[in-house]
């Protein structure tokens, strides 16, 4: 068989990047990959236009194919809390790469990893690593049922897990803008209703009554994934007792939390312990990585020690416990204190621009996350941030970000990731711009009205 094609492919990637254009990309990515993206929420089918096509990252920035430079708060969706190619993260990578990329057998990366997550986290006593956050939140789940003897989930509406069978439900991120209908169950074609059936769907912020049949409890501490929505004061506590009450297991999907919130993660930022942890993004250093964490006595219920099977041939990634690790020892108390300010100032400034333009928006802020919400109140579950959504102000102001060189996210369910390497100088240029665009978009908003 000839193997000119791909040689072709390659030849034409690798021309200079002046002769590469977005739309160019996109086109030829249409052909051989479905929507022409690798995750639905980049085909920038929520906001409109042709998605820009990233050719490198340096801190807070990336440059797409065409050379332009976007001050990025995307970050890799929380995964690059350094920013972009940090050098400490590349150095790490690049010591670990001549020594092999992966071997199906234990390195001692893994081990240095699993110590470093369970002593931010006292009351994990062991994790399990794997590839990426779907995989963690689909193995603990299995593991909560092992552990319990009990089928049933709960999770709560607006919350995303992953892209996992039985967690396809009510979910957020990019599923909620394009699940089949707003009252479908499961959330995609190609997931059978039995594999939801033993899924029980409550909305957050209200803590549900359980019975003896619930395996797991599954939410995300800070949700994150339907805007930025926080939990009332009680809601955490109350999922915590009412686990206790019946004998069920509480789990913490801090895939975009851990280690992000605080040095702890959110089980430090919010006093709450659970049973279950599951992590994701930063701790890989920005490459495929996630785990699962708990008791010893919950953990020994995993193969090889107990009945509950999980495996992975990539799992404990050499690269990525290698890239993992000079993340998190960068990540001290200093560090948050840090990431918190600037989050602050983006928040401020943000307001003050919508408020300029006479636009009401809620701008909420937990440590370094931001969220944004068009409208006159904090939503507080999965239906008020879906109505905020759904006054459909976000496309409008995305675009007018993006055209003066600020990348948000293609997608009004995601947050605002600022990176330890975005200076006072970006922030001042993104709140510069946030004041033009927001003034942008609402005119746009009052010609459409009128």
């Amino acid at each position: 068989m000839s193997s000119q094609p791909s040689e072709q492919a390659a030849d034409s990637l690798s021309q200079p990047a002046q002769s590469l254009t977005n739309a160019g990309l996109f086109e030829r990515g249409l052909i051989r990959i479905p929507g022409g993206v690798n995750s639905p929420v980049r085909a920038f089918r929520s906001v409109g236009g042709t998605p820009y096509f990233v050719a490198r990252g340096q801190g807070a920035y990336v440059w797409d194919v065409e050379g332009n430079r976007f001050i990025d708060y995307v970050q890799s969706y929380g995964a690059s809390i350094l920013g972009h190619a940090n050098a400490g993260v590349i150095a790490a990578i690049q010591r670990a790469a001549p020594l092999g990329t992966t071997f199906g057998a234990p390195t001692p990366g893994e081990i240095l990893l699993a110590e470093e997550l369970c002593s931010r986290v006292p009351a994990m006593e062991q994790v399990r690593l794997v590839s990426s956050g779907t995989e963690a939140t689909m193995s603990a789940v299995r593991l909560a049922r092992g552990a319990t003897g009990r089928s049933k989930i709960l999770k709560f509406e607006g919350n995303y897990h992953g892209h996992s069978d039985a967690l396809l439900a009510a979910a957020g991120s990019g599923v909620a803008e394009g699940a089949l209908d707003s009252g479908s169950t499961p959330d995609s074609a190609g997931v059978p209703t039995g594999a939801v059936a033993d899924t029980i769907l409550r909305p957050y912020n209200v803590v549900p009554v359980l019975d003896e049949t619930v395996a797991v409890v599954i939410v995300e501490a800070i949700s994150a994934n339907m805007g930025l929505v926080l939990p009332k004061p009680e809601f955490l506590q109350g999922l915590r007792a009412e686990c206790d009450r019946v004998g069920a297991l509480l789990l913490f999907d801090e895939v975009i939390t851990g280690f992000r919130v605080a040095v702890g993660g959110a089980t430090e930022w919010s006093g709450v312990t659970p049973d279950i942890w599951c992590f994701g993004k930063i701790i890989g250093g920005g490459l495929p990585v996630g785990a699962f964490g708990s008791s010893a006595a919950v953990m020994s219920e995993l193969a090889p020690l107990g009945p509950v099977y999980q495996a992975g041939t990539l799992s404990g990634n050499p690269l990525a416990t290698a890239a993992g690790l000079a993340v998190l020892q960068q990540l001290d108390a200093d560090a948050y204190l840090q990431l918190s300010d600037t989050a602050e100032q983006l928040a401020m400034g943000l307001r003050s621009a919508f408020a300029s333009a006479g636009t009401q928006v809620v701008v909420p802020k937990v440590g370094p996350l931001v969220g944004l919400f068009f409208g006159e109140t904090q939503p507080t579950d999965f239906a008020s941030a879906s109505a905020s959504v759904a006054l459909g102000r976000y496309p409008a102001f995305f675009q007018a970000m993006l055209s003066r060189g600020i990348a948000f996210a293609p997608g009004p369910y995601e947050v605002i990731f600022p990176s330890l390497a975005h200076s006072e100088d970006d922030l001042r240029i993104t709140i510069e711009a946030a004041h033009e665009a927001a003034h942008e978009a609402a005119q746009e908003a009052a010609q459409e009205e009128g």
